[in-house]
């Protein structure tokens, strides 16, 4: 298949780019040339837009980048080897100098797909790269190329049959690459093996029930969503895609001493895997695949309406007494009303999707009705849901009740209605009732107490007021915290102390804001999620127009960092803003207000702000760049 995807014209031995933007520019011209595009601006734009979606440099120096574009005439292949190096923003924090650019017509079938796969065999052999670096034409590149794969199949019987699972949320590549590794390491120890592969053209190569019945163990590696149930009783460990790449043969052997895999309650670990820490560790990779699943669900809703609600508001708003609103017959209201309800459905997609994760279909319809419960405050006499940590308290709660109900040993006559009917119904029921009978009134007082609080101490001194506002505000986005500080300022406009509102409005963007830079300073750490640095996009420009929601998606996966640093970042853009007399007379937060004249001192609010939003950022880096070094002195 490489072989008619690319020739010799379409290998470039000395690129002469020194950016990521070059490297396309200087790739596409030669598919170009070539006769593989037609229009170079477009397949660029579209290469950008993949990329958007996660970046495709990885580890070892090696960048993937590709598209399925219009602007395609043939479908083809161009190499790019920059001797120097370059910043491609590649997952190790290291420059890339060895580049592969797929292109793909639209309507042309899966090529880029079937190449990246084909790459993958060649990619993961020892030394690949370095004959790669070290080859002088373009005709030793083709060799190299074309050599047969060098894998080492055992002759004779087999030892017995390895089922694997791959898949990456985000891209394609990583999920060819695992499978790879896996196979080589398989054959490598003499078993037979077969591997599914979750990539973004569907599933592929699934194992029939026959081979999972005989398979000796099953090695899911996968970070998205997978049938779990068919490996009931067979030894199974379930670790994230790069993990294959890294040590495929490590994690066969882990497999084989695995404990057989249970469909309700926690495994029976086997002895290989009984410390109390080996089960630590994969209650929290378990914990983590599961809200990975439903924040990338939830990201494009975010996006979505993030930006459909700041656009209507930057161009169509105007500061009234109410907040920022659109004027009576304007298109730009009905461009925020879509934005609002993709807002108002992240929530519940969060929620749906880690239950999804836990217990598969059967969660989805009772995680979405928990998700929207939890977040809407009306259902249990709150002035305010719970965000989006009621949405993954709901979401873990719908997965692991529904998980035991399909685990029990039904009669064969009611089994087929476990996941369409029993399953849901039982589960949308548990988590109402306990949103709206156990959990509700609790949330309701708190609300109320909270309120209480802030209006003893509104006479109070206004540097600890700017703390508990600020802290509150970078708390939970949304969430009954955030509520109550923000309805309290919004009650304080009416007896004309402004103050408050002022505190609130330039602590209320700080958590996007700073979230937006933390992305930015974090790029060469490899602290942050490819997903995230797309969001980090989304949370800038949400965050301009005092949207908070913008930061969800970070918190959501990473709490113990994200929480602390929003709030610290809040307060102290709450406390300068206290300290400086800054007022505002609206009802809403974010330097489009004092853009727009809403507030006493603009220029000394946006300050306030972005000071907030450094610190914010500088917090973050800095918690998740210990936690990292920490775990990487925990697993040496």
């Amino acid at each position: 298949m490489i072989a008619e995807l690319i020739n010799e014209r379409l290998i470039l031995l000395n690129l002469n780019a020194t950016s990521k933007q070059d490297v396309f520019n200087e790739l596409s011209q030669a598919l170009v040339d070539n006769g593989r595009v037609k229009d170079k601006a477009a397949f660029v734009d579209d290469v950008n837009a993949r990329e958007a979606l996660g970046n495709t440099g990885f580890e070892d120096g090696i960048a993937l980048p590709h598209a399925k574009s219009d602007a395609v005439i043939a479908p083809g292949v161009v190499i790019g080897i920059s001797r120097a190096g370059i910043d491609y923003g590649a997952e190790d924090g290291g420059l890339s100098h060895i580049f592969f650019m797929i292109a793909s017509p639209t309507n042309g079938g899966d090529h880029h797909i079937e190449v990246l796969a084909s790459l993958s065999s060649k990619l993961i052999e020892p030394g690949f790269t370095q004959a790669l670096l070290a080859a002088n034409t373009p005709c030793d590149v083709m060799a190299l190329l074309t050599k047969p794969s060098q894998r080492t199949d055992h002759n004779g019987p087999t030892k017995g049959l390895i089922i694997g699972v791959t898949g990456c949320p985000a891209g394609v590549a990583h999920t060819y690459l695992a499978a790879e590794a896996l196979e080589k390491a398989a054959h490598e120890l003499g078993f037979d093996i077969k591997v599914e592969t979750n990539g973004s053209i569907g599933v592929k190569n699934t194992p029939t029930q026959e081979e999972i019945q005989r398979a000796d163990a099953i090695v899911v590696a996968c970070d998205k969503q997978t049938d779990m149930t068919r490996f009931k009783g067979k030894p199974v460990i379930e670790v994230g895609v790069k993990e294959a790449i890294r040590d495929g043969k490590g994690l066969i052997n882990r497999a084989l001493n695995a404990a057989p895999y249970q469909t309700t309650g926690e495994s029976t670990q086997s002895a290989a895997t009984s410390s109390s820490s080996s089960g630590s560790q994969n209650w929290r990779s378990n914990l983590y695949r599961y809200l990975m699943n439903g924040v990338s669900h939830m990201i494009p809703f975010v996006v979505t309406g993030g930006l459909l609600i700041a656009l209507s508001l930057a161009i169509g708003g105007k500061p009234t007494e109410a907040g920022m609103a659109i004027p009576e017959g304007s298109a730009w209201q009905q461009v925020l009303d879509v934005g609002v309800i993709a807002f108002q459905l992240m929530i519940p997609v969060l929620a749906g999707y880690i239950a999804y994760a836990i217990a598969d279909r059967p969660a989805l319809a009772p995680g979405l009705i928990g998700g929207w419960i939890a977040n809407t405050g009306s259902f249990y006499g709150a002035e305010a849901g719970t965000g989006f940590i009621g949405a993954i308290i709901a979401g873990l709660l719908v997965g692991y009740f529904v998980k035991w109900v399909s685990g029990i040993n039904y009669h064969k006559f009611l089994q087929p209605l476990v996941p369409i009917m029993i399953a849901p119904i039982t589960g949308t029921l548990f988590i109402a009732s306990l949103f709206i009978f156990v959990i509700g009134a609790p949330i309701a007082s708190l609300m109320d107490s909270l309120t209480a609080m802030l209006t003893a101490m509104s006479t109070g001194n206004y540097i600890l007021l700017g703390i508990v506002l600020g802290g509150m505000a970078g708390f939970d986005m949304g969430g009954p915290f955030n509520k109550v500080a923000f309805l309290f300022s919004v009650g304080m406009i009416a007896s004309g102390q402004t103050q408050f509102m002022g505190a609130m409005a330039c602590a209320i963007p700080v958590a996007p804001l700073g979230m937006s830079l933390a992305t930015v300073l974090g790029r060469k750490l490899n602290i942050f999620e490819a997903t995230e640095h797309e969001a980090g996009k989304a949370a800038g420009a949400m965050g301009l127009v005092g949207i908070s929601e913008g930061a969800i998606p970070f918190a959501a996966q990473d709490p113990i960092a994200v929480i602390p640093a929003n709030m610290i970042g809040s307060m102290v853009a709450a406390v300068m803003a206290f300290s400086f007399g800054v007022t505002n007379s609206v009802a809403h937060g974010g330097p489009v207000v004092a853009l727009l004249g809403a507030m006493n001192k603009p220029f000394i609010a946006l300050i306030c702000m972005v000071v907030g939003a450094v610190v914010t950022a500088l917090v973050c880096v800095s918690l998740k760049k210990a936690r990292k070094a920490q775990w990487l002195q925990s697993a040496a």
